[in-house]
């Protein structure tokens, strides 16, 4: 059985660089699941993935009320990975600073 993987990606003000994020993860590990962690960004993060999640079935969103912080985030997201059985959970910025190519490799 293959592994459930799950790619946590915190959110805040990444609209610009959030559908090519997505599109790099999902070109590298087209099985895996993606959660969005937005704290409520300004900018419409928030929304566009909704848009982005509506359209695609391994996106998922967690909207959280305000700037709640990093590590808050990733709690939130680990909570969410250890309640639905992934078995593999890996952290990504959205902005693009971490390659999605090396993810294999994990």
């Amino acid at each position: 059985m293959p592994l459930r993987v799950l790619v946590l990606t915190p959110t805040y003000d990444e609209r610009d660089n959030l559908e090519r994020f997505v599109q790099a993860l999902f070109a590298v590990l087209p099985d895996a699941h993606l959660l969005v962690i937005d704290d409520a960004s300004p900018d419409g993060t928030g929304h566009l993935a909704d848009d982005i999640a509506s359209r695609d079935a391994r996106v998922s969103v967690l909207h959280r009320p305000g700037k709640l912080g990093l590590g808050s985030a990733y709690v939130a997201g680990f909570r969410h990975a250890l309640t639905q059985g992934y078995d593999v959970v890996l952290e990504m910025d959205t902005d693009l600073s971490h390659d999605a190519r090396h993810l294999p490799a994990f």
